[in-house]
């Protein structure tokens, strides 16, 4: 049996050891946190220049979209929602149709393919019809066409859970590649591996299919995060600071 000084050291030392672990987990979980809102501030800052990009793109005079020159190097940050401008004709009866919810309800997308003067087919979203207005959707027009609206980078595989189907005509993304097979297009060298959202009012009630209906939204929830990070850095600066001072205490 142990007594004595000896006991009231060996008492002493447990505390001390729990106290010394729990300091050095909450030193981890600080340093850990401090790291996650420093993360987001440079999330913020990209997302900050994104939106900026992206806005001053959309708002440019429209110009030629990229030719096959450019495609392998087409990305989401510097080319999506770019301000294009093309001429061609449309080709008749290759519409596909690929389910859509825009703030005129559950529908359908209308894309159409355009062969321009160099023989590049670029698939055209000339817009929005509703499911009851599906059998009176206009077709394209005939002849040289101009068509202004913004660059859209293709959607292949479907959505999430809901995979395209090219041979029952079942589609939920506008998977260019795949449409352009589907459709019987020219080779894959001349498809553009994007498509093009038409400008319009966004408001139609009687003639189908209505454009400008492209959403341009990202959501920028990195204030928060780095907030709540940093929130969280706080609280374990306090916890510390109360270990530190009951083991100093308990040294005294």
């Amino acid at each position: 049996m142990i007594d004595g000084p000896a006991a009231m050291s060996e008492q002493r030392a447990a505390p001390a050891a729990s106290r010394a672990a729990l300091f050095i987990f909450l030193g981890l979980a600080l340093l850990t946190f401090l790291a996650l809102g420093t993360w987001q501030v440079y999330r913020r800052s990209w997302k900050l220049d994104l939106i900026a990009r992206t806005d001053a793109r959309v708002h440019a005079l429209a110009a030629a979209p990229p030719g096959p020159a450019d495609w392998p190097r087409l990305n989401e940050e510097s080319d999506e929602y770019l301000h294009v401008v093309l001429h061609g004709r449309y080709l008749p009866g290759r519409d596909t149709l690929v389910q859509a919810s825009t703030e005129l309800g559950a529908g359908w997308w209308v894309l159409t393919p355009l062969s321009e003067p160099d023989g590049t087919i670029v698939l055209i979203n000339r817009g929005f019809v509703p499911d009851a207005q599906r059998e009176h959707c206009e077709p394209p027009a005939d002849g040289e066409q101009t068509v202004t609206g913004l660059l859209r980078l293709s959607e292949p595989h479907g959505r999430w859970l809901r995979a395209n189907e090219p041979g029952a005509g079942r589609w939920f993304s506008r998977d260019v590649a795949a449409i352009a097979q589907a459709r019987g297009l020219a080779p894959a060298t001349t498809i553009a591996p994007y498509f093009v959202d038409t400008e319009g009012s966004g408001v139609q009630s009687t003639r189908w299919p209505a454009g400008g209906l492209t959403v341009i939204q990202f959501p920028n929830n990195h204030l928060s995060y780095l907030l709540t990070w940093y929130g969280l850095a706080a609280l374990t600066l306090v916890a510390m600071r109360i270990v530190w001072r009951s083991d100093r205490r308990s040294d005294a």
